[in-house]
């Protein structure tokens, strides 16, 4: 049974007896359980609903009731929606839901790389050659998820040639205009130029 279909179903048959913030509530433990949940003899409510580990609904019954149900299949009572009225319970294996979540969480961290912004110095009297390496390190710095923030410097005179600056700019652009999207476009600040480009999203 698919998380919206349960939820669907849990709505036909409990939609008297709880509100909608309720069902949402409902729907939202049992898709995601979290490790605090009270289970077991911890579970204070006399009366409870109970859903089993198949998703069935069993109607409400004693929690002492419940929870002997739970111990004859070697699984753990476990209270999803404590506002409702009465709380809801399932039946289900909470060693290995919590098993499961620790892998889940592991993985998920392993995934998620910290972007970070990266710096390529440019100089005016660049020549092409460098220019394509830099293009190539920006490159990569994209891939990885990364910005990138373009940085050419004028030195002395250099000053009185923000035009040549530009182009040199726009050229360094060019090269990677199919990894990049321009966040900040290039503008002199004091004295250098900056532009930032983030991944392209194509």
């Amino acid at each position: 049974m698919t998380e919206w279909a349960s939820f669907r179903y849990i709505h036909r048959d409990l939609r008297e007896n709880l509100g909608f913030s309720q069902l949402v509530s409902l729907f939202l433990y049992l898709t995601f359980i979290s490790k605090n949940n009270r289970i077991n003899e911890q579970i204070r409510a006399p009366l409870i609903r109970l859903i089993d580990e198949n998703d069935e609904q069993l109607g409400e019954m004693s929690s002492a009731e419940a929870l002997q149900m739970a111990r004859e299949r070697e699984l753990d009572l476990v209270e999803v929606a404590p506002l409702a009225k009465p709380p809801v319970c399932k039946i289900l294996d909470y060693g290995k839901f919590l098993y499961r979540q620790n892998k889940i969480e592991q993985k998920h961290k392993k995934m998620q790389k910290k972007t970070e912004m990266k710096t390529i110095r440019l100089s005016l009297r660049i020549d092409e050659h460098d220019l394509d390496v830099k293009a190539k390190q920006a490159r990569g710095f994209l891939e990885e998820g990364n910005s990138v923030k373009v940085n050419l410097m004028f030195k002395g005179r250099e000053m009185a040639h923000e035009d040549l600056g530009m182009q040199k700019v726009q050229a360094f652009f060019d090269r990677i205009k199919d990894a990049a999207a321009v966040e900040a476009p290039a503008k002199k600040q004091g004295n250098s130029i900056n532009m930032v480009l983030i991944p392209s999203k194509q």
